[in-house]
């Protein structure tokens, strides 16, 4: 008998040695007095390292959609794809027809107006003169030519703006520069038809300002409070391997989007032009010296379709916590939620443990 039994000692010795630190927490002994179902860990309270890594898209720091003022045809194009540009250069011309008739008819309204004014202006200047001698002019007479006067002024003025406003229609035919870039889309070619107004067409050009640029980053709302807006920003571009950059936090947005994010921007130059609008970019946010997060094991979180959450122990019972995770170590994650440091929870955990589930 001690022969088949020594070899049973051994294999327990060597299963027990197996096991290392993980050890079996009984949760509930008192009630129960068996051998525990689950292991426990403990939510762990940390500092956070000095930054946090967040992906940043690069933006031109201007840009504008370009579109007609006015109905017309396009004439000329002055400029095309990857054309660089100054303030104030003209781009393209168009043409209608109908506003060359247009100034013509305004004009000759506006002369017209005119002179009926100069008339009524001086029928009131000798009526004027004339009365004063008693008994020539009447009252009302004097009183009539002088409404009648003002009257035909007021409309030789709006005849002028009239002039004026269509001359302003013709200067939209042409298209000029609003500020230094390059073209980076064109989508109209001479003899098309272009309309004002219409803001589902495509734009005739696309003007992007590329000698600086913005990396906007989207900060989670959880480390909004933890982000430091004084210290530098590193960056690195993944179209541009082994290069990394730093400037300042130029500007934040102050307040959350739709997708609970706070936007940063980060101004970079570029005057050799190697960055280009849209590229990706790894950017370290830095963080608040004594912000401090939360830790839990990476097999304590039980994830699934519809939420992600850990198993908390409460009075030998399981209660379903739901929790967002942030940074992902290699043995640890960081998770924001309703829970607090040195809470109990299941570790590992799976989804076939259930709310209020005796442990």
């Amino acid at each position: 008998m001690k022969i088949r039994f020594i070899p049973i000692i051994i294999i327990i010795g060597t299963l027990a040695a197996c096991g290392g630190n993980q050890k079996p927490v009984d949760i509930s002994p008192e009630k129960n007095g068996k051998e525990a179902k689950y292991e426990t860990a403990k939510v762990e309270e940390e500092a956070l390292s000095s930054f946090t890594r967040i992906p940043g898209v690069l933006k031109p720091f201007n840009q504008v959609n370009i579109f007609p003022k006015a109905n017309g045809f396009v004439k000329a194009i002055l400029v095309d794809l990857g054309s660089k540009v100054t303030k104030g250069q003209l781009l393209m011309t168009l043409e209608a027809p109908e506003l060359e008739s247009q100034l013509q008819s305004a004009n000759s309204r506006y002369l017209q107006a005119r002179e009926t004014a100069s008339a009524s202006s001086e029928k009131y200047r000798r009526l004027r003169e004339a009365a004063k001698e008693e008994g020539s002019v009447s009252p009302l007479e004097l009183d009539n030519a002088l409404s009648r006067m003002k009257g035909d002024k007021a409309i030789a003025e709006a005849e002028r703006s009239n002039v004026s406003s269509v001359r302003t229609m013709q200067d939209y035919l042409k298209v000029y520069a609003p500020f230094d870039g390059v073209i980076v889309d064109r989508n109209v070619s001479p003899g098309a038809l272009v309309s004002a107004g219409k803001s589902s067409d495509l734009p005739m050009l696309v003007l992007q300002d590329l000698t600086h640029m913005r990396l906007e980053v989207s900060i989670p709302e959880d480390y909004v409070d933890k982000v430091d807006l004084s210290q530098m920003v590193k960056f690195r571009f993944n179209a541009l391997p082994g290069e990394q950059r730093q400037a300042k936090i130029s500007r934040s947005a102050n307040s959350l989007g739709n997708m609970r994010q706070e936007i940063v921007e980060v101004d970079v130059a570029n005057k050799d032009n190697r960055l280009k609008a849209g590229m990706y970019a790894e950017v370290e946010i830095p963080l608040k010296s004594g912000a401090t997060s939360l830790l839990v094991p990476n097999s304590a979180i039980v994830r699934s379709t519809e939420r992600k959450y850990v198993v908390e122990v409460e009075n030998g019972k399981a209660k379903l916590v739901d929790i967002k995770e942030g940074m992902k170590g290699t043995d640890m994650t960081e998770v924001f939620g309703a829970i607090k440091a040195g809470t109990e929870i299941v570790s590992p955990a799976n989804d076939e443990i259930k709310s209020g589930q005796t442990l």
